[in-house]
C-alpha cells in the first residue's frame, strides 16, 4: 500500500480489538481426517457420516457421476440420483413432492423468498435460525416477530394483519437449547386465518416422529397441504446438502422462481448419494432415532444432576450453560484437549446471549463414551458453571 491509497478496512481492526474483548473472536481449526477426539460437536445425530455403507455410495456416485453436477439443476445439473434422492425423500417424510438445493441455508433462503413478496406478512419465531431470518430479510415481505414459542402472539398478529398473504416461519427444533416448536398449535393458528406454515425441520429429521420422518410428521402435519418443510441433508443424514418438502405445486413454484435453485450449480453426485444411502440406512433401521433421543436425555440428566445449568432435550441438542463467552471458549478448549470435542456457542450465534457449551447425542455412543465425555466436561468446567442456574 502506497502513502496515498486510503486505509478503506482500517474499520476492520476497530471491529476486531472490540470483538476480542468481548471474548467472541472466532477462528479456524482444521480436524484431521483421523481424529482421536470423541465428537460431541457435530451434528451427526444418526452416526452415518462414516458409516461404510454411506461412505461407499458417496464413492460410487462420484465415480459413476463426477465430482460436481457440471452446472445448475436446470441445464445439466439434475441426475437420476437427485431425482431418487427426492423421491424417496418426500416418501420418507410423507411429502407430495420434494426439492433438493446445494445446501440447507439456500433451501429456507429459497422456500422464503419465492413464497413470500410483497403482498405478505411473515411471522417468525425469535429463536429462529440465521439461514430463516437472511430469507425473512431477503423476502420483500413485511416482517415481524413473535416471542419463542409463542403461538398466542402468533395468532394476535396473523388476525390483525392488512397483507393478502401470511406466512408463519419456525423451525421444529431450535438449535440451541433443542427445544421444540408448538407445531400443532402454529397450525391451528395458521389455520384460523388463513396463513402457510413454514417448518424448518433440520434438527428434526432422523430423530423425531416414527422411524425419524421428521417434527412435522411427528405433529401430525405431514403432507398439510398448507405446510412446507425444509431441511438439511447434513445432520442426520450425515452428508451435504438441502431440501424443500411440500405440495407439488409448491414445489413446481420453487423450481421457476427459487433464485437459489435455478442460479445455483446443483448439488455433488456424492453428496446426494451418500444422503440417499443414509436415508435407506435410516428406514431400515428406525430405531436409530429413538437411540439419538436416549442419548440426549441420559446426557441432559447426567449433567443436570451434576448441578450444571441444562436444558430439557426433546430431540438430540443438550445445552450446558457457561458463566461468559470468554469462559465458554476456554471450557470447550480445555475439554478438547482432554480429547471429548463439545460446541461452544456464543454471541450472536445464541439468541438470549447466554454462552453454552452445545452437546450432541450420537445414536452410535456407547456407554463408555458417555461416561468419558460427562467426566470430561465435568472437571473442565468452570468453577461458576455450577452456579449458572
Amino acid at each position: 500500500m502506497t502513502s496515498t491509497t486510503p486505509d478503506v478496512f482500517a474499520w476492520l481492526d476497530t471491529r476486531s480489538r472490540a470483538r476480542a474483548r468481548a471474548g467472541l473472536t472466532r477462528s479456524l481449526r482444521p480436524r484431521a481426517a483421523d481424529a482421536a477426539a470423541l465428537d460431541l460437536a457435530s451434528n451427526d445425530y444418526l452416526g452415518l457420516t462414516r458409516d461404510p455403507r454411506v461412505t461407499e455410495a458417496a464413492a460410487a456416485a462420484a465415480r459413476r457421476w463426477g465430482a460436481g453436477a457440471t452446472g445448475s439443476r436446470l441445464v445439466t445439473g439434475s441426475t437420476e440420483l437427485h431425482a431418487e434422492l427426492e423421491r424417496e425423500l418426500a416418501e420418507h417424510c410423507g411429502t407430495e413432492a420434494a426439492l433438493i438445493f446445494s445446501s440447507g441455508f439456500l433451501a429456507n433462503l429459497g422456500a422464503l423468498t419465492a413464497l413470500s413478496g410483497p403482498g405478505t406478512l411473515i411471522v417468525t419465531d425469535a429463536h429462529n435460525h440465521a439461514s430463516l431470518i437472511d430469507g425473512c430479510r431477503l423476502s420483500r415481505a413485511e416482517v415481524t416477530g413473535a416471542g419463542h414459542r409463542d403461538p398466542a402472539t402468533v395468532t394476535t398478529l396473523l388476525s390483525e394483519r392488512v397483507k393478502k398473504r401470511a406466512l408463519v416461519v419456525t423451525d421444529s427444533v431450535f438449535s440451541v437449547d433443542g427445544d421444540l416448536a408448538p407445531l400443532p398449535e402454529l397450525a391451528a393458528a395458521c389455520r384460523a386465518h388463513g396463513a402457510a406454515l413454514i417448518v424448518d425441520d433440520a434438527h428434526g429429521l432422523g430423530v423425531l416422529g416414527d422411524g425419524g420422518r421428521g417434527g412435522v410428521h411427528a405433529a401430525g402435519l405431514a403432507g398439510a397441504a398448507d405446510v412446507v418443510v425444509t431441511t438439511t441433508l447434513s445432520k442426520s443424514l450425515g452428508s451435504q446438502g438441502g431440501a424443500v418438502l411440500g405440495p407439488r405445486r409448491v414445489i413446481a413454484h420453487l423450481v421457476d422462481t427459487a433464485r437459489g435453485f435455478i442460479f445455483d450449480t446443483g448439488l455433488a453426485p456424492a453428496c446426494a448419494g451418500g444422503a440417499l444411502a443414509a436415508l435407506r440406512v435410516l428406514r431400515a433401521e428406525p430405531e436409530l432415532a429413538g437411540r439419538a433421543r436416549g442419548v440426549a436425555r441420559e446426557l441432559a440428566g447426567r449433567f443436570a444432576a451434576a448441578g450444571f445449568a441444562v436444558s430439557s432435550p426433546t430431540a438430540a441438542v443438550v445445552s450446558v450453560r457457561a458463566p461468559s463467552p470468554a469462559e465458554a471458549v476456554e471450557w470447550a478448549g480445555r475439554c478438547r484437549a482432554d480429547g471429548v470435542a463439545v460446541g461452544c456457542f456464543r454471541p450472536p450465534s445464541v439468541p438470549d446471549q447466554v454462552s453454552r457449551l452445545r452437546l450432541t447425542a450420537r445414536a452410535d455412543l456407547s456407554a463408555a463414551d458417555l461416561d468419558r465425555a460427562v467426566e470430561i466436561i465435568t472437571r473442565n468446567a468452570p468453577a461458576a458453571a455450577r452456579r449458572e442456574r
